[in-house]
């Protein structure tokens, strides 16, 4: 009997140590659902209903392609989802897939947040189609594809075609012209404004390509924060220049509400007939095209800085990185190959009106004719039209649009001097060249 319960006994710890085993091997398995499906989490960054929705289509499709494979699609406010995206790769959080941007993709990798995708790319038949921009964008740091683009973000000029003819006016081409044209179809009366302003969030963008284009040639352009001879831009008199046109255009010619408008508002700014002029991405024409009457707008090359006579911008771009806590590591890179397949990205940027990645798509109509010849001018005219690049390889980069936009609200409400703003701008640069050194 003693030996009968020693049996019995032995046999139930058996089956506790094997039961232990199961359950650490069932947790070793990942996140995978009790229907034996793989859930990727994927956050975007440059968030907007219809660009939801957009790629809500996408993952449809490549869930229906992918049975064993679901997407769960997270879409922080635009104004904190960088934010909230840093703040979820601190945290370690299970991210797949995210968006990265050049903003951002420097943080990312130098805190080892997203994966290095060169296994991957350097097996991927659609590599060797990408476009150089496009590779450029994607291995602009260290040399190394921690993300693939999914377009090209370029900013032209959107203005209301009908207000303009009304008025006698010509589309701007500098931005004296703009300042003026602004002004004049400026009437609050009618709650007409002439431009679309940027106060909030991402408002340090065009304090960038103003003073760009009125440096013009001087910019170091692989170094665009500094001149060719070493000054940062800040410390020029150009720099007070465009400080007083961009206080300007906010005070005379736009909504006073604009002070905190980030890209959604400025869009539907423009879109619902409140603003004649917005300066943005290609994105907005679906936009324009569904909510505007055809013939009232138009689009026109980005204006040009006085005396300089050039416009410069940088060549934007954001895509799909892997993050480096995954744990489906080819899994998403499947969902990220897919989404930057050539046909699957033609529809992405015809849907949201971007410039696609693939060489392939250089022939289509759609990229040729209509609302996106400006952009076609602009490429054809590269010595007027220049491309510079943001200090991303800087460490302070992030934190210093951060102190901007906060500079940039004090300004306009004129609790700080331009002369103020400039120096501590320029004193942060010189800070950041020095510690690069």
């Amino acid at each position: 009997m003693h030996h009968l319960k020693k049996g019995f006994l032995l046999l139930v710890l058996m089956m506790v140590f094997m039961g232990l085993i199961a359950g650490c091997s069932s947790s070793d398995a990942g996140t995978k659902e009790k229907d034996g499906k793989v859930t990727l989490r994927m956050v975007e960054s440059i968030t907007s209903p219809a660009r939801t929705k957009l790629l809500k289509e996408m993952l449809k499709k490549f869930e229906d392609e992918n049975p064993t494979i679901k997407v769960e699609l997270i879409s922080p406010p635009l104004k904190s989802a960088d934010e909230k995206i840093s703040q979820m790769l601190m945290a370690k959080e299970d991210i797949d897939v995210l968006e990265v941007r050049e903003q951002t993709v420097k943080n990312f990798s130098n805190n080892k947040f997203i994966e290095d995708l060169s296994p991957y790319t350097s097996k991927w038949e659609n590599w060797n189609t990408l476009t150089e921009t496009i590779k450029h964008g994607a291995t602009a740091i260290d040399n190394k594809p921690y993300y693939i683009p999914y377009g090209v973000y370029e900013k032209t000029l959107f203005y209301r075609k009908d207000w303009f003819e009304a008025a006698g006016l010509a589309a701007p081409k500098t931005w004296d012209d703009l300042v003026a044209a602004a002004i004049k179809l400026t009437d609050p009366s009618k709650n007409r404004y002439g431009y679309s302003f940027r106060g909030g969030a991402g408002s340090p963008d065009y304090i960038e390509f103003m003073t760009w284009s009125y440096l013009g040639k001087q910019i170091a352009q692989k170094d665009a924060y500094f001149t060719q001879d070493g000054k940062v831009m800040f410390e020029t008199p150009e720099a007070g220049k465009v400080l007083d046109t961009f206080v300007k255009l906010y005070k005379e010619a736009s909504p006073p509400d604009s002070i905190s408008w980030s890209y959604p508002e400025m869009v539907q700014g423009f879109t619902s007939g409140m603003t004649a002029m917005l300066i943005q991405d290609p994105e907005v024409i679906v936009t324009a095209e569904e909510n505007m009457e055809k013939g009232t707008w138009a689009t026109a090359p980005l204006p040009k800085g006085t005396p300089s006579g050039v416009a410069q911008q940088p060549a934007g771009t954001a895509g799909w990185g892997i993050g480096a806590f995954s744990k489906h590591k080819e899994e998403a890179w499947k969902l990220v190959s897919f989404l930057s397949s050539p046909e699957q990205n033609l529809f992405f940027a015809k849907n949201n009106s971007l410039i696609p990645i693939h060489l392939s798509a250089g022939d289509d109509p759609y990229f040729k004719e209509g609302y996106f010849s400006s952009y076609i001018e602009m490429n054809a005219k590269p010595e007027e039209f220049l491309i510079a690049d943001r200090p991303v390889e800087y460490k302070g980069y992030a934190e210093y649009r951060s102190l901007a936009e906060k500079d940039i609200q004090a300004l306009l409400l004129g609790k700080e001097s331009k002369e103020d703003v400039l120096s501590k701008w320029t004193d942060f640069w010189k800070k950041e060249k020095e510690n690069k050194k």
